[in-house]
C-alpha cells in the first residue's frame, strides 16, 4: 500500500513539473539549440564561425575583457554584500526588515531608470566628479569607461549576492563561534575558521549568479560604456542588429557559454571541499 501511494505521489509530482519543463524547453532550450545550429550551418556546415571568432584578435580581447569585468564585478559585489548580509543576521527583526527593503529596493525600480541615474551621476560635471574634486581628485569621469560600468553593475547585482548570503548565514549556529572562543580562538580566528567556511554555500550561490549575469548583461554596458570598451553582449547585439550576422553572434555566444560552464565547474570543485570540511567541523562541534 505504501509503495502504491509513493508511486501515485511521484506521478502527481511529475505532472506538476510538466508546465515548468515545457516553458523551459520552449523558451530556453529551443532558442539555444536554434542558435547553435545556425552557428554550425551558416553560411556553410562546419566550425568556420568558431574559427573566425577564435582567430580574431578583437573578439578575443572582447571575451577577455568581458571575463575580467565580470570577475571584478563579482569580487566587488561579494566584498560589499558579505558584511551587509552578516549585519542582517546580527540586528533585530525591525532593523532586518529595513535592511531587506533597502537591498530589495532596486527590484522595484526600472533597470533603465537606474542606469540613467548612473548616467547622470557619472557624466562630466556630475555628482561623482564634483565629489572627487572636492577631496582633491580632479578630472575623474567614469562615464564611458569600464570602471563606470563596473561601479553601476555592482549596485545592480548587489541583491543577487546579498540574498543567497543571508539565506546561508541564517542557518549558521552562532554558538559555534562561542565554542571556538571557549577553546582559545580569538574572535577574528573563530570567524575565519568557523563562520566563513559555513557560509561558503551562500558565497558560491551568490558568486555563480552574479558572475553569470554579469557576463551577459547588456543594458548597463551599452548605456554607460563605449564601443571601444565593448563587452561580449554589446558585440553580439551589434552583430545581430547591425550586421545581421546571426551565425557569428551565435558562435561568440556559444564560446562564452562554454567558458562560463568551465568556470562554474572549477568553482564548484573548489568550493565542494570547503563546504564538506565546514559541515564536518560543525558535526564534530
Amino acid at each position: 500500500m505504501t509503495a502504491v501511494l509513493r508511486t501515485r505521489r511521484t506521478g502527481s509530482a511529475t505532472w506538476l513539473l510538466l508546465p515548468a519543463a515545457a516553458v523551459v524547453l520552449v523558451f530556453f532550450f529551443y532558442p539555444l539549440a536554434a542558435i547553435l545550429w545556425r552557428s554550425f550551418t551558416e553560411p556553410g556546415f562546419g566550425v568556420g564561425n568558431y574559427l573566425a571568432v577564435l582567430g580574431d584578435e578583437v573578439q578575443i580581447r572582447v571575451i577577455l575583457r568581458t571575463l575580467r569585468t565580470a570577475l571584478i564585478i563579482t569580487v566587488a559585489t561579494l566584498i560589499v554584500a558579505y558584511p551587509y548580509a552578516y549585519a542582517m543576521t546580527l540586528v533585530g527583526r525591525r532593523a532586518r526588515t529595513v535592511l531587506t527593503l533597502l537591498v530589495l529596493m532596486p527590484f522595484w525600480t526600472s533597470v533603465m531608470a537606474r542606469n540613467f541615474a548612473w548616467y547622470v551621476l557619472e557624466q562630466r560635471g556630475g555628482v561623482i566628479e564634483k565629489a572627487l574634486a572636492a577631496i582633491g581628485v580632479d578630472g575623474v569621469v567614469l562615464l564611458g569607461s569600464v570602471a563606470g560600468v563596473t561601479v553601476a553593475m555592482v549596485q545592480v547585482m548587489l541583491p543577487f549576492m546579498v540574498l543567497p548570503l543571508h539565506s546561508s548565514m541564517t542557518g549558521i549556529d552562532r554558538g559555534l563561534l562561542h565554542a571556538a572562543g571557549s577553546l582559545g580562538a580569538s574572535r577574528p580566528v573563530a570567524f575565519l575558521r568557523v563562520y566563513v567556511p559555513l557560509s561558503m554555500p551562500g558565497v558560491l550561490a551568490g558568486v555563480s549568479v552574479v558572475f553569470i549575469m554579469s557576463l551577459g548583461f547588456y543594458i548597463t554596458p551599452a548605456l554607460l560604456g563605449t564601443p571601444q570598451q565593448a563587452l561580449a553582449a554589446q558585440v553580439i547585439g551589434t552583430q545581430v542588429n547591425d550586421l545581421l550576422d546571426f551565425a557569428g553572434a551565435g558562435a561568440l555566444g556559444a564560446i562564452l557559454l562554454v567558458i562560463t560552464l568551465v568556470v562554474l565547474a572549477v568553482l564548484s570543485r573548489v568550493a565542494a571541499p570547503l563546504g564538506a570540511g565546514a559541515t564536518g567541523g560543525a558535526d564534530r562541534g
